[in-house]
């Protein structure tokens, strides 16, 4: 199996139902990934070496997915030399999820975390995707096809809708 290029880190095992969204993407387009659960509250000295040394062992992109006070994705930025994606969760003990997205949005100026939507760890995937594709010509071929199939599918359902008709069209 070839190293990982991307990880994909969270809190709590309570965000791998979202989390698994990016890793499944990236699996799909033959990025080798890995998975770990890091808490930046309980488990500090994991998330700092992780943070640190990620890059020595060839990690070229961070998905960092935190719920509640978020700052799993932040606290890696500040140690990393690498790109960190955010995905807020909502979480159990989270404010409609708007506690997380501002957290990992409003960072502040030298530590930038590229922020998705709320529970959007498949845009993740596909930005962590693209980042690879900026270095990689090989990738960046696998990102123009996967974008051309995006709009090749909304073609394909105008086609459907307008032929059978949009009353009877049911997804």
């Amino acid at each position: 199996m070839a190293k990982p290029v991307v990880s994909i880190i969270m809190g709590s095992d309570s965000d791998l139902p979202i989390m698994k969204q990016a890793a499944m993407f990236l699996e799909e387009q033959e990025i080798s990934i890995e998975v770990e659960i890091i808490s930046a509250h309980r488990t500090p000295k994991k998330m700092f070496t992780f943070a640190s040394e990620a890059h020595k062992k060839g990690i070229k992109v961070i998905i960092a997915g935190a719920g509640g006070a978020a700052h799993l994705p932040g606290m890696v930025a500040s140690m990393s030399p690498l790109p960190v994606i955010g995905v807020p969760i909502k979480s159990s003990n989270s404010i409609d999820g708007w506690d997380s997205v501002l957290s990992i949005l409003q960072m502040p100026n030298g530590v930038p975390v590229a922020t998705v939507a709320l529970n959007g760890a498949k845009n993740a995937g596909i930005l962590a995707f693209q980042i690879l594709g900026s270095q990689n010509e090989a990738i960046q071929e696998r990102v123009i096809a996967y974008k051309e199939s995006l709009g090749q599918n909304v073609l394909d359902r105008d086609r459907k809708v307008r032929e059978i008709g949009y009353k009877n069209y049911i997804k």
